[in-house]
């Protein structure tokens, strides 16, 4: 959706520059246009991602805005253009940003720009702007959103944007997992690391701590409203995102050089 994947585009090069980061720890690239795997996080996400965006944008375009437009024509091209420009770019800042991170030392914080991309997006698809954030992500076409009803899962997933999703999933998400899975392997050196066990960790990190987190603090704001919801769930994410928190137990368990993320 266009209003998540320039934090989705974030956590995807934080991830990606995190693990470069950690495998590249021992003979790392002076230059940023020296380093390989940023070369291929870049390739993933304009070869993969971007286009995944611009073909539901083009294709379903009320479901891929939220339903604030309802065809193509009520896009004006800059907007389209800008959508597809920070698929790309977002992902790179989210790379450099994880990488200058781990190389100056802030290793926990490089590691949390991956969560925090992700706890945004999901944030943004539970609650959205005005509450109705889910609701809006489960109606596959504009007459299931203006009916008003609640959310219909089975009408979802067989619906031609729930097919399409996963069709793109088949293709996207095993490619973005083992790809990050395989640098952090590479990360662990002489330790033997799986490379399953840490594709089964990096999804305890984006729906664990990213989907849980936010859908805890979207449970808060429509509980307690918007200011006392608001001091609440501001409460969790620090606690969750805590050093000594989940974030912080989390980050310890992938493999890295000289103690791992776990250093500040």
């Amino acid at each position: 959706m266009v209003q998540v994947d320039v934090f989705w585009s974030y956590a995807i090069g934080a991830g990606y520059g995190t693990a470069a980061a950690a495998s590249a720890a021992a003979r790392p690239a002076a230059r940023l246009l020296d380093d390989r795997r940023f070369a291929a996080t870049v390739l993933f996400l304009a070869c993969v991602f971007a286009p995944s965006g611009i073909w539901l944008l083009w294709r379903f375009t009320g479901w891929e805005t939220m339903y604030a437009a309802s065809s193509p024509a009520d896009l004006p091209g800059w907007l389209v253009a800008a959508f597809a420009l920070t698929n790309v770019t977002q992902g790179v800042l989210g790379y450099v940003a994880a990488r200058e991170l781990w190389r100056r030392g802030h290793r926990y914080l490089a590691w949390l720009q991956m969560p925090l991309g992700y706890l945004a997006m999901f944030f943004v698809l539970a609650h959205g702007w005005d509450g109705t954030g889910y609701r809006r992500f489960l109606a596959p076409t504009p007459q299931a959103w203006q009916a008003g009803t609640g959310p219909d899962l089975s009408a979802f997933a067989g619906s031609d944007v729930g097919l399409t999703l996963l069709g793109m999933g088949v293709v996207l998400v095993p490619l973005l997992l083992w790809l990050q899975a395989s640098w952090w392997a590479e990360a662990a050196g002489d330790r033997p690391a799986s490379r399953a066990a840490l594709v089964g960790l990096l999804l305890v990190t984006v729906f664990g701590l990213g989907l849980g987190t936010a859908a805890a603090a979207t449970a808060l704001l429509t509980l307690l409203g918007p200011a006392a919801g608001g001091a609440a769930a501001l409460v969790l994410v620090i606690a969750v995102l805590h050093p000594a928190g989940l974030g912080g137990r989390l980050a310890g368990r992938f493999p890295a050089p000289a103690g791992g993320p776990r250093q500040g």
